[in-house]
């Protein structure tokens, strides 16, 4: 539920269509259910490494900023930004924005890796358990703000949802950039400690 990219995402999406954040919250489980069970399975260490983060930061980073310049494109005119955010999809952009996040992957690595070991100690049905319900927070959640947006888009009308485009458009903009900064940090510390 924390505001991320996927939450910039599904506001963005659900301006043309309610099912966006549904849409959204499959792909991010299709990154999330395999995420949980290899993090169980000793995965957390790699994602903790230096160079998988700083894989990850750049494609996460690069895929935002991306998606970012696309919908400040489609602000120009309606029937563009109709046309632009309607051919976006929202199941691989939750794939993408899922696996090309790095903290949510961290996330996974930390706290996720203790919460799922713990279930995991209760039993199997115990870590099946926690995986649906993790899951179902996320489905409701992009949900409730995909069909909020979809309902504000009635109500705020052209204008008022073109300022909602952008500012989740500058909001990917700065995650994507967030991104790639901490990724090329890191990258530099890594040169920097070789040399």
């Amino acid at each position: 539920m924390a505001p991320g990219p996927i939450t910039a995402a599904a506001i963005g999406m659900g301006t043309r269509s309610r099912y966006a954040g549904a849409l959204i919250a499959v792909g991010h489980g299709v990154v999330e259910f395999p995420l949980m069970v290899l993090i169980v399975l000793g995965a957390g260490r790699i994602l903790k490494l230096p160079t998988a983060q700083i894989v990850i930061g750049l494609a996460g980073g690069i895929f935002l900023l991306i998606m970012a310049i696309q919908m400040l494109k489609s602000l120009r005119s309606a029937e563009k930004q109709q046309a632009q955010v309607t051919k976006s999809a929202p199941v691989l952009a939750g794939i993408i924005l899922s696996a090309g996040n790095p903290y949510f992957l961290l996330w996974w690595a930390t706290i996720g890796l203790a919460l799922a070991t713990t279930a995991t100690g209760i039993g199997i049905w115990a870590f099946v358990l926690f995986a649906i319900v993790h899951w179902l927070c996320d489905l409701v959640w992009l949900s409730a703000l995909s069909w909020a947006s979809f309902k504000g888009s009635v109500l705020f009308g052209p204008r008022g949802m073109r300022i909602v485009l952008m500012i989740c458009s500058v909001a990917l903009f700065v995650f994507g950039l967030f991104f790639v900064y901490n990724a090329g940090s890191i990258l530099i510390r890594l040169i920097l400690t070789k040399n």
